[in-house]
């Protein structure tokens, strides 16, 4: 078992020796992201103390950019694109993939990333973070195109995701387990602080965002529907509510404390099949997810398993404490069934989160 004087690097080299060998591209490529890490964390924590960035504009997924964005953007690809570990990447900040520049050397990994999480709540200084994926390129692949990247989440070599908050860490898994590394100030280096981290089993919290309501799922209001009922429901115990409104952040609470993290499919027209993309943010974060005891659903699907069709498609997430996302995977399979039984739901009707006498979830 590692101790507190293993640093990411160190990690690293012994893992791959429990494995039977060395992969000197993959340590090479995981050094390079935690170095743009280190990068995007000073960045991040220097605030409004950065000097004037260029004005962002629009992404590809329609959303207003912050000039953060941008730059944490360009220090991951600047840190990887160099290392010849990798033939391309792909980043939500970018239509297409990335090319490697021909002037540095090819390499057999693929690298998919969302340089800056939860980038809305930086003007309220919350917890934001990197969210990255490694994956093997197909054999003889140099130049990928967007289908190289279109591989199910249980292709992944590693996954894992940057905090910057009140501590920098870094949680990441090679597909033995997952482990936190704190950022040491004194070093410089990420230090091992949260080895084989374990989702609990049992929780009273989840988190959603409550002003969706009107547009969830019967199976969603149903599970909400319970845990707002607290002793008195079917339950028989009461339920806190979070919401940080920020994915690394919401993990990360969870893997301390457990609890179910819902970003589920709703019932709007104009509604992508869910909010959070497959590639790049889905995808990693339910491999440390599995590999802590938890799980990860779309509510009818394991993550891991759902077959991209693009670059930069969306899906529904919901994960966490394995148990609760059993139940709830049973609710929309209840539901698909037609077999929803009939509550009554006084703070979840129809016309707001605090009106209706009752709710069927058949309507």
């Amino acid at each position: 078992m590692p101790d507190r004087r293993t640093t990411f690097s160190r990690f690293i080299i012994e893992d791959q020796r429990r494995r039977g060998g060395p992969d000197t591209e993959l340590t090479a490529l995981l050094n390079d992201i935690q170095t743009a890490c280190k990068h995007i964390a000073c960045a991040v924590a220097r605030g409004g103390l950065n000097a004037p960035l260029a004005q962002a504009g629009i992404n590809v997924h329609g959303e207003e950019q912050k000039p953060l964005d941008l730059l944490a953007n360009d220090i991951v690809l600047r840190a990887c694109e160099w290392g010849g570990q990798l033939c391309g990447m792909a980043s939500e900040e970018m239509e297409q993939p990335y090319t490697i520049p021909d002037h540095y050397p090819r390499g057999r990994y693929l690298l998919v990333f969302d340089p800056l999480d939860g980038s809305s709540n930086l003007d309220v200084n919350v917890t934001v973070g990197t969210i990255f994926s490694v994956l093997r390129a197909p054999d003889g692949v140099t130049e990928p195109t967007e289908a190289d990247f279109l591989q199910p989440g249980t292709q992944q070599v590693a996954a894992g995701f940057a905090l910057y908050g009140p501590t920098s860490m870094i949680i990441a898994s090679l597909g033995n387990g997952t482990h936190g590394f704190t950022l040491d100030p004194e070093i410089g280096a990420y230090t091992l602080t949260h080895p084989d981290m374990r989702i609990p089993e049992r929780t009273c919290e989840f988190a959603i965002n409550a002003s969706n309501e009107r547009f969830w799922e019967p199976p969603v209001r149903r599970y909400v529907m319970e845990c707002v009922q607290g002793k008195a429901g079917p339950r028989g115990s009461d339920f806190n509510m979070r919401w940080i409104a920020s994915l690394v952040a919401e993990v990360y609470r969870i893997l301390i404390r457990g609890g179910l993290f819902m970003y589920p499919r709703d019932t709007r027209e104009s509604c992508k099949p869910g909010r959070l993309r497959l590639l790049y943010e889905a995808n990693p974060i339910a491999m440390l997810v599995e590999q802590a005891g938890g799980a990860a659903s779309t509510g009818r699907a394991r993550i891991l398993e759902v077959e991209p069709a693009s670059l930069h498609q969306r899906a529904p997430l919901i994960l966490g404490s394995a148990q609760e996302v059993e139940r709830l995977v049973r609710y929309h399979a209840e539901h698909d069934r037609g077999e929803d039984e009939v509550f009554e739901a006084p703070l979840f009707g129809i016309r707001s989160l605090f009106r209706a006498p009752s709710l069927s979830l058949e309507a």
